[in-house]
């Protein structure tokens, strides 16, 4: 027989552990974010409405892993302020960095205080008159919060660390994967760091290493897909699983920008400083010692060579990335150049030519006349080269309209025009091609294309997948590959590949001293 005092005593400890459990008070974490890759060899500036700004609630929606019924969720009490990402371009107007940056601290200071801030950032934005954009709105928001607030900064592996980014960073990661297959992963790991360190009582991390590496490469030449890269970024995660470790990241930097920050980075974070000094410097020699070995993850050439290639090759769809406009990484994405070539080449005069379409150009005013005419019917009219003018000018454009899209969130409108056997997308605003259903949607078939030219370096998973064969063809544009060609002048000299004989350098650990220390 059970014994009933027993179970009596049972009861009460379950309902009141069970009690405690509930009135646990859980964390305050406030989530914040401004993000864009920022060319400054292009001529094109990003205004305020280039930003897609969700404020509260709605910023949930970007992370799928802190969903109403996810765990992570119930583990603190989130305060959403804002979170603005732009497609890359140009850089930032001062008007709009402001105004971005104010309605964040504005939305910091009405729900404090914070035990922590989950900062959700690129690294790589660059804004007229400052140098290191990503330092200035954490100092600004640092001085909103206060020091004894943890913050947790995720990055994208293109971004830059500055010093003044790191000392006030608390934790910080970034992607481990190029393509970005990763960057849910990587945010996760930010907020879940985080969390483990306010839960445990830890707090920030008594160590932090950085180790500027001079080298400065395009993502182009970086893809984890292929060695060096797969190899190099393979070491990270096993530094993070040892004792006294939290998390390590290399960055690549960004390479079209030219500020004294943009260069390779090492971190780690941890509690032991022998190990993080150990894993930090290991990190960034692995790093120097493969520099020589990097090469573009896919073949390479001009474009008349790749279009030989292209169409003697039998594999289709035979895809050609037009590498320097390409808007993902920065480029204005309106540089007709490309798009002049083609269209002077014999072999696509005919619409019996081999079939290649071509994505995508930036068109309004072609687009305005395209609807009036209608499908089926001939249009004529300007595209390209509104705001990227130095390679070639805008094109008028005579061809017959094929499909005809609204609603487009980036596009807005797009429209096919055949000219010969090249069927063209003109857009009313620039977007980047990366999905098969961006073609389907408009009644295009690139599978079955012999050619399909898109504005973009390496390519994205889904296009990966879908090609038969795939050259980078180097084009000219703000986002160029060839570094030595766009002439960097503020850069910290010397820097690999730019100075290829220089010395080795210092990759000795730097301690950054704990956020807000007098150390």
């Amino acid at each position: 027989m059970k014994n009933p005092s027993l179970l009596f005593i049972l009861s009460l400890l379950f309902f009141s552990c069970a009690e405690k459990e509930s009135n646990r008070k859980l964390p305050r974490i406030a989530i914040a974010g401004l993000a864009i890759e920022s060319s400054t060899f292009s001529p094109a500036l990003t205004h305020e409405e280039a930003f897609k700004a969700c404020v509260e609630e709605e910023v949930f929606t970007f992370y799928p892993f802190l969903a109403p019924d996810s765990m992570d969720r119930k583990r603190a009490n989130w305060i959403p302020t804002l979170r603005a990402h732009a497609l890359p371009g140009g850089i930032v107007t001062r008007e709009a960095y402001e105004s971005l940056v104010t309605q964040t601290l504005d939305r910091l200071k009405a729900n404090l205080p914070y035990d922590g801030l989950f900062f959700d950032i690129h690294g790589a934005m660059s804004v007229v008159g400052l140098d290191d954009p990503e330092g200035d709105f954490i100092t600004r928001v640092r001085e909103v919060v206060g020091f004894e607030t943890i913050i947790s900064t995720s990055m994208d592996l293109h971004g830059n660390v500055s010093m003044v980014l790191a000392e006030n960073s608390d934790l910080i990661t970034c992607y481990r994967m190029a393509p970005h297959e990763d960057a849910l992963e990587s945010k996760k790991r930010a907020v879940e760091n985080l969390l483990d360190r306010l839960e445990s009582g830890k707090g920030k991390p008594a160590f932090k290493a950085w180790i500027p590496v001079p080298i400065l490469l395009p993502g182009e030449k970086t893809s984890t897909r292929i060695e060096p890269g797969k190899g190099l970024y393979a070491k990270v995660d096993p530094e993070t699983k040892k004792e006294g470790v939290i998390d390590a990241a290399i960055w690549i930097g960004y390479a079209w920008a030219d500020e004294p920050r943009n260069h390779a980075v090492v971190m780690v974070t941890g509690d032991d400083e022998k190990q993080v000094k150990e894993s930090a410097e290991y990190l960034a020699q692995s790093f120097w010692e493969v520099r020589s070995q990097f090469e573009f993850v896919a073949p390479v050439a001009s474009l008349d060579e790749s279009l030989t290639m292209a169409l003697t090759s039998e594999k289709r769809p035979f895809m050609i990335s037009d590498m320097g406009d390409n808007p993902t990484a920065g480029g204005a994405g309106d540089v007709t150049w490309t798009l002049n070539e083609l269209l002077k080449r014999p072999e696509f005069k005919s619409e019996s030519g081999p079939e290649l379409i071509y994505a995508s150009i930036p068109g309004p005013d072609l687009i305005a006349k395209a609807k009036t005419a209608g499908i089926g019917n001939q249009v004529e009219g300007y595209v390209g080269a509104m705001v990227d003018d130095r390679f070639s000018p805008p094109i008028l454009l005579k061809g017959k309209v094929l499909a005809i899209k609204e609603g487009d969130p980036d596009a807005q409108v797009e429209v096919v025009i055949q000219v010969g056997s090249i069927k063209v997308i003109v857009t009313e605003k620039r977007k980047p091609y990366h999905k098969e259903k961006d073609f389907t949607d408009l009644d295009l078939n690139p599978r079955q294309a012999a050619i399909v030219v898109v504005k973009i370096g390496y390519l994205v998973p889904e296009l990966y997948d879908m090609r038969g064969d795939w050259i980078m063809a180097q084009t000219p544009g703000g986002v160029d590959q060839d570094l030595d060609r766009l002439g960097h002048k503020r850069i910290i000299r010397p820097m690999y590949p730019l100075d290829k004989e220089m010395a080795d350098p210092d990759l000795s650990a730097r301690f950054v001293p704990v956020s807000g220390s007098k150390d």
